[in-house]
């Protein structure tokens, strides 16, 4: 899979942006603030997931602009392909001509994987930050998990919001049962997809990182919940759920919130058996993270036979040389797009096409 042709109007910062990137590496380099990452986003959100930066489609306008034009040409599943998305109030989109009832059904029609500095920090920040990779991963393998997720976090809300309001409306306890079905029949198959895919991941990362190390150290992944759940049936995971919630309802009245699913639950990721969080080195942590988005790559071909498009934001100046290295020869083969202030660095490592970025345009 890889991208013939990219076309960004009023985007952010973005005038005007038209390129015919490389199959193989793109360097689109610039001072701060000038617009690099701004293209990265604008190429990801053809994988039909939301922004990775912000929540609200009308801050991807340019100022005082109506509407955003983007467009790719693209080649994947075997013929020459294109894709649009349009903001204005929200993001729409279309497939080969055809209009989409959302950007959402671009999901598995363009497969990338982005890598920035935020994700350095997968490993030492909190769980929000590893389940949303997990989602986000499984995003873009499932279309069908995108949409159970959406349902749960519904549900989730509608949930909550009826914890509220029991303590001033006793009658709506009994309705809680009704809930508690709803709720433990989609989160049994969020969990259910997450534990399959974080034994992949497992799989894929330790043979990474093992790389990484030298051979001196393994790395492992476990999907970990804060039920004390061991099945993994779907049926049985749903069951178990059922009967937590009502087992803890009294504790989320009182704290009018819903205390255990899988908004809850966590990766648990070791090196050598040690949590990698609690004990790791800052360069431990930033391997494991680099494990993690590699093998989310690996995933993708391995799951669908597509190679997904390759972004990396600013993340080789984070890394030593030899993390660099690493990393680009692992993704040889994959067209790859990375930003930077100087691009005499990667360029020492690799051969790649250049773009120059300033203000918002290509100069």
């Amino acid at each position: 899979m890889f991208i013939n042709r990219l076309s960004v109007t009023d985007y952010r910062n973005i005038n005007y942006i038209e390129i015919e990137p490389s199959k193989n590496v793109n360097i689109i380099f610039g001072e701060n603030a000038q617009g690099k990452t701004n293209l990265l986003e604008s190429i990801w959100l053809f994988t039909g997931c939301k922004s990775f930066r912000t929540k609200k489609d009308s801050e991807l306008l340019r100022f005082e602009q109506d509407f955003s034009k983007n467009k790719i040409e693209y080649f994947a599943f075997g013929r020459e392909q294109t894709a649009q998305i349009i903001i204005d109030k929200k993001r729409n989109a279309q497939k080969n001509g055809i209009d989409l009832k959302s950007p959402a059904e671009l999901i598995g029609e363009f497969y990338a994987v982005i890598f920035s500095p935020s994700h350095l920090s997968l490993i030492q920040d909190g769980p929000v930050f590893r389940r949303s990779f997990l989602d986000t991963a499984l995003c873009q393998l499932k279309p069908n998990y995108a949409k159970g997720l959406a349902r749960y976090k519904h549900t989730l809300e509608q949930r909550n919001a009826l914890l509220k309001d029991i303590q001033y409306h006793s009658e709506l306890y009994d309705t809680l049962d009704i809930w508690d079905e709803r709720l433990s029949s989609y989160g049994a198959a969020v969990v259910f997809e997450r534990i399959k895919y974080s034994r992949l991941l497992s799989e894929n990362a330790n043979e990474i990182y093992f790389g990484i190390s030298d051979g001196k150290e393994n790395l492992t992944v476990e999907y970990v919940n804060n039920t004390g759940l061991y099945v993994e049936d779907p049926y049985e995971i749903k069951e178990f759920l059922k009967n937590k919630l009502r087992e803890t309802r009294r504790d989320d009245i009182f704290n009018k919130i819903t205390g255990i699913g899988p908004q809850r639950d966590d990766l648990e990721i070791k090196i050598n058996g040690l949590s990698a969080r609690k004990f790791g080195s800052q360069g431990q942590k930033r391997s494991c993270a680099l494990a993690l988005k590699l093998s989310e790559a690996n995933i993708i071909e391995k799951v669908t036979g597509e190679e997904p498009v390759i972004l990396l934001d600013d993340v080789m100046s984070e890394l030593d040389i030899k993390r660099q290295d690493y990393i680009l020869n692992h993704i040889n083969g994959r067209q790859v797009f990375i930003t930077c202030c100087d691009p005499a660095n990667v360029l020492r490592m690799c051969e790649g096409k250049t773009f120059h970025i300033e203000k918002g345009c290509l100069v």
